[in-house]
């Protein structure tokens, strides 16, 4: 619980890159249609709630209009919290609305997404927002119109995202299922690990390496002769990762971890923010004692501060003996967790990616 909520101070809430493109097409289609300059807009979002938006930059001749809304993601620490979206809409040919990228605004290369190979990342949500808002704006009789969202920092913020790994190139994704943000949701995390899963069954892939950040990413892919596609960071997330590696059909994953992530996993905290679950030392000293280590060790390691500690306790020959029990007894619980769905590997490494541990577990 942060500070503000201690105080009952409740966090804002804030608006997607969705929301904000449906805002600034409309403000442009207002000002195309009637020629002159737009301060505000209000849209519909999803749910039906009505909400206004101040327009940044308006700028319009009898063919094309522009105008932009600075994206407010209210005390959610998103990526594009601050980044200006953008509309050019003009006249089209047709009676339809069509919709595309700019810059900024990321391509689809690989399958797996919503949007298919060869479009703008603009997601089906907000694409549905921006034409509904544009309609608004010109009436159901208008001819047709053209939309391009742009967002002129986009590229440089996707270097913040997961974005690459996903397939998307050039830049952010215009996204939001609601059209609002919602401060410190962990949702859009676990979003991002099923698209990732999503494109990695899409490439053909069979199994996946789920790992607990970029470090140790580096290290499974230095050692893993995999499809870039089936690495996976889950983050703190496990349960819902492996969860939702059984549900996508995948044969096997491989948790690729350090001592203190894979000890708690071991335990059955399948959610290993600190927040959550601590590394227990009475349980370390448990697996110690079924390892044969003497009393005296066992004593040093209930007094252990971190998992880190507890590895310098060991004798270096208890080591691999010790780390490989704690991947048996974390396989076993994510195997226990999808129900004998999925084949669990789990592999230890140091902090300079020298496997310590490892154990498969099948049936």
């Amino acid at each position: 619980m942060t500070t503000e909520e201690k105080n009952n101070h409740p966090l804002r809430t804030g608006y997607t890159t969705g929301a904000c493109a449906a805002a600034a097409a409309k403000a442009a289609a207002l000002a195309l249609t009637n020629q002159r300059m737009v301060e505000q807009v209000e849209i519909t979002l999803p749910a039906g709630e009505r909400v206004n938006f101040a327009v940044s930059r308006c700028v319009f001749n009898n063919l094309e209009a522009s105008c932009s809304v600075i994206k407010d993601a209210g005390d959610d620490p998103d990526v594009t919290d601050g980044a200006e979206i953008c509309a050019a809409v003009s006249w089209g040919d047709e009676r339809d609305i069509t919709i595309d990228g700019g810059k900024g605004v990321g391509m689809i290369t690989k399958p797996g997404l919503e949007i298919p190979v060869g479009m703008a990342a603009i997601n089906k949500v907000p694409r549905r927002m921006i034409a509904q808002s544009v309609r608004e704006a010109v009436g159901p009789e208008s001819k047709g119109i053209r939309v391009i969202i742009s967002v002129p920092q986009g590229e440089e913020l996707a270097k913040r995202t997961l974005n690459r790994r996903l397939g998307i190139e050039g830049g952010i994704s215009i996204i939001g299922t609601t059209g609002v943000v919602i401060p410190y949701s962990v949702e859009a995390y676990k979003v991002s690990i099923s698209q990732a899963l999503d494109i990695a069954v899409a490439c053909g892939c069979q199994e996946a390496v789920l790992t607990t950040g970029r470090r140790s990413e580096r290290f499974a892919q230095r050692e893993l002769i995999l499809p870039q596609e089936s690495f996976i960071q889950m983050g703190d997330f496990v349960s819902h990762a492996i969860k939702e590696c059984a549900g996508k059909g995948l044969a096997k994953v491989i948790i690729w971890g350090m001592v203190g992530k894979l000890s708690k996993i071991a335990a059955g905290h399948l959610h290993t923010h600190v927040n959550d679950s601590r590394v227990d030392m009475n349980f370390l000293a448990g697996v110690a004692a079924s390892c044969g280590l003497p009393k005296t060790t066992i004593i040093a390691v209930k007094k252990a501060v971190t998992a880190h500690h507890f590895l310098k306790i060991l004798a270096p020959s208890d080591v691999p003996g010790i780390c490989d029990k704690l991947c048996v007894l974390a396989a076993c619980k994510c195997r226990e967790y999808v129900k004998g769905a999925l084949e669990v590997e789990c592999v230890m490494t140091d902090y300079s990616g020298i496997i310590l541990g490892r154990a498969n577990v099948q049936g």
